[in-house]
């Protein structure tokens, strides 16, 4: 027997598109783990601030910056993935909700999560530089450094070329 047009391959590719929701789940659970991580760093934390010198304290708080952005990170795919793949969130429905979770597009969601990456990377590049004294190896460094510069320019890139898309789009209008 033929298949009619598609209807069914078509159904099933388009319901396939809730096996996403597994893997959002397990992000939750990761966000639950990184609160979890960062309490357990800030009681750790509280307890050796008297015995701590202040480049372990502020190299402690960027390891605590750190935590709470890729808790960021993880908040934008769940919120983003959840929008564009599975069911359109109608932000009339959520008024106090904040506009950056219910509005993320693809070229958006780019941008963001390159951003977040961006300042992971920097915060973990300024936590080595000052352990720098502890851990002198030439090679980490241009690795440390160069790893947020490449990321920030292939962000350039990718905003470069969405607004060139956006442009040609604007003109064949």
């Amino acid at each position: 027997m033929a298949w009619p047009d598609g209807r069914y391959t078509q159904a099933a590719i388009f319901f396939s598109r809730w096996l996403l929701a597994p893997f959002l789940l397990g992000l939750l659970v990761c966000m639950v783990l990184l609160m979890y991580r960062f309490f357990a760093d800030l009681i750790d934390l509280t307890v050796q601030v008297h015995s701590t010198n202040w480049h372990d304290l502020v190299t402690s708080i960027l390891n605590l910056v750190d935590l709470a952005l890729t808790a960021n990170l993880i908040l934008i795919v769940i919120f983003s993935s959840y929008e564009n793949f599975i069911r359109r969130i109608v932000a009339a429905d959520h008024p106090d909700w904040p506009e950056g979770l219910t509005q993320v597009d693809f070229g958006a969601l780019k941008q963001k999560l390159l951003g977040s990456v961006v300042g992971i990377a920097a915060v973990d590049a300024l936590a080595w530089y000052f352990d720098l004294e502890k851990q002198l190896d030439t090679s980490k460094l241009i690795w440390v450094l160069g790893f947020p510069i490449v990321f920030a320019l292939v962000m350039l890139i990718l905003a470069i070329a969405d607004w060139l898309s956006d442009n040609r789009k604007a003109r064949a209008k």
